[in-house]
């Protein structure tokens, strides 16, 4: 199993200063002194980022001296980091190499196209009228599409606004703890009711912010992991990747891809949703949070907003979430996103996240989707 044995980050936030490159470069460095490695010791190196122009790993290492070796170049939306971390660990996992490096950046300002441009395409080209997915999404940007999944929750449950909004206040008191987050001012239930609307009945505070940042992830086999004195080992015991069926491809964050991901990294672990100490969740906007609880079998169909208010998906709680803050206060620059996660989780099960601190974390669940459908889910675990 691959283990990991560098995280690094930079903060996300705005970095008008910074190039894409920049912003990796940093994630990288930071990532190899927690390993205590040298960039030489590297021996592939993935790259997640969207919108981010042309082969933005080579960009990086670049910048890091380039050295030869075998660097890939993953757009996934906003599960271009995690797919990034996969491959990462399917490449330790298969043998091919003992050391391999996940990074992923992003960059503010950036207008993304399906067809791999930037900016407005051109109204009448095909590519205009694909740009919102198609039969894959319909014609709502993914605010409408969450204000309409939240409105279905009230009208399905009887859920009320002030319920999704606890996850945007309990996700920014995280947040606050923690030092790699973009949103870290104090937020009250009235802030979240007082905000702008972007999609009714969506305030701002209800969806995340977009951002600039960079993380990365080290992995490497257990004989190299035996050989740098790695102990305790934190090893990913679980890596899982589906898209949509066919039936689900109308909703393009479909929760039920989540259900067969996270039933999948279960299998794989061999384990249930008892015996996870914490997790890091697309919360992209607030009903998601309460959505994946309920599909990942933390709580029953219809009881997540409940579950949200008795305090379980805080910090100290039974189940904590999000417990960097989240998308929605972490941020969410998209191609580091999924490996800002990995790195939130990395410090809890070393017992190094500070005042965020979940007690006694031994096991963390990593989930994150892109739109379309991507879903990956990850488990990592102390030995």
């Amino acid at each position: 199993m691959a283990i990991v044995v560098g995280v690094g980050m930079v903060p996300f936030g705005r970095h008008p200063d910074k190039t894409v490159a920049d912003l990796g470069t940093g994630a990288v460095l930071a990532a190899l002194a927690d390993a205590g490695l040298p960039w030489r010791a590297i021996e592939v190196m993935h790259c997640g980022a969207a919108g981010a122009g042309l082969t933005p790993g080579t960009r990086i290492g670049a910048q890091l001296g380039l050295t030869g070796i075998p660097i890939t170049n993953i757009d996934n939306a906003s599960a271009s980091g995690s797919s990034a971390f996969r491959l990462a660990c399917r490449d330790v996992d298969s043998g091919s190499v003992d050391i391999a490096l996940a990074v992923g950046v992003g960059k503010f300002g950036r207008t993304l196209r399906l067809d791999g441009g930037v900016g407005a395409p051109e109204p009448g080209t095909a590519e205009y009228r694909e740009r919102q997915i198609g039969a894959m999404q319909g014609p709502l940007p993914p605010a409408g599409l969450f204000a309409m999944r939240t409105r279905r929750r009230m009208y399905e449950f009887g859920s009320n606004l002030d319920q999704f909004a606890q996850v945007a206040v309990k996700n920014r008191k995280h947040a606050m703890l923690n030092p790699y987050a973009q949103m870290r001012e104090p937020m009250t239930l009235e802030d979240v009711r007082n905000a702008r609307v972007v999609a009714d009945p969506l305030t701002v505070p209800h969806c995340c912010p977009v951002g600039d940042g960079g993380a990365a992830a080290i992995v490497v086999s257990e004989r190299k992991a035996r050989e740098l004195g790695i102990a305790p080992a934190i090893r990913v015991i679980a890596s899982a990747f589906r898209t949509p069926t066919l039936a689900g491809v109308m909703n393009a964050q479909d929760a039920d891809t989540t259900v067969a991901t996270v039933q999948a990294a279960y299998e794989q672990a061999g384990l249930g949703p008892r015996d996870i100490d914490l997790v890091q969740v697309h919360d992209a906007f607030t009903v998601e949070e309460i959505e994946y609880c309920e599909s990942m079998g933390f709580c029953e169909r219809g009881s997540g907003e409940a579950a949200v208010e008795r305090g379980e998906l805080s910090i100290g709680g039974r189940i904590p979430f999000s417990t960097d803050g989240g998308l929605l206060s972490r941020g969410h620059p998209l191609g580091p996103t999924g490996l800002a996660q990995v790195h939130e989780t990395v410090l809890q099960l070393r017992g190094a996240a500070g005042q965020r601190q979940v007690e006694g974390a031994r096991t963390g669940l990593v989930h994150m989707v892109g739109i379309g459908g991507v879903c990956l889910v990850h488990i990592l675990q102390r030995e």
